[in-house]
């Protein structure tokens, strides 16, 4: 779990960048980039606290 969410960090920002950048141009891909590395962010904490929940039990 915790190798998807490093993989996720490298992965969402990327996309949103390209994504950002072919629907609206240049100030897209920053918005996009931006969006897409708090996504990965918030996934990857989500993973963080699942494994250790897990690991507790």
């Amino acid at each position: 779990m915790a190798a998807l969410g490093c993989f996720l960090l490298l992965i969402f920002p990327i996309l949103g960048l390209v994504i950002g950048g072919w629907l609206a141009g240049r100030e897209g891909m920053i918005w996009g980039a931006g969006i897409g590395l708090v996504v990965a962010l918030g996934v990857s904490g989500v993973m963080g606290y699942a494994l250790v929940k897990a690991r507790r039990k």
